[in-house]
């Protein structure tokens, strides 16, 4: 059988881990709140360029969303993947790895194909 060490916490190393699970508990919190404030400007923006609001045209409506987009996928990346925490390079590394050769290949072929 395997030996099982049982390692009693201090009152002060608990009391910190408490403090940092609240602390984590409310950054989550405040991100899922972020990013269902940015999703309802998204459809409100898309409601009101539907609607012919002045302002609202698709010159400006697609690259903010564009830009929403890219801010929710880094949000999501970092707070719910715990990608902020420590000992994720190397997940890190080969999420970066893959971004960058999943927009380099196809942009490599596109200037083959054009040029």
């Amino acid at each position: 059988m395997a030996d099982i060490q049982v390692y009693k916490k201090s009152p002060a190393e608990f009391e910190l881990g408490q403090r940092r699970a609240k602390s984590a508990m409310r950054n989550q919190i405040m991100m899922f709140s972020l990013m269902i404030f940015l999703t309802l400007i998204s459809f409100t923006m898309v409601t009101a360029y539907q609607a012919d609001v002045a302002g609202f045209s698709k010159f400006f409506v697609i690259p903010a969303l564009l830009l929403f987009a890219v801010v929710q996928i880094a949000l999501q990346l970092y707070y719910f993947m715990h990608m902020n925490e420590k000992g994720h390079g190397i997940p890190q590394m080969f999420l970066y790895t893959g971004l960058m050769l999943g927009l380099l290949i196809p942009l490599t072929f596109v200037t083959i194909v054009w040029w």
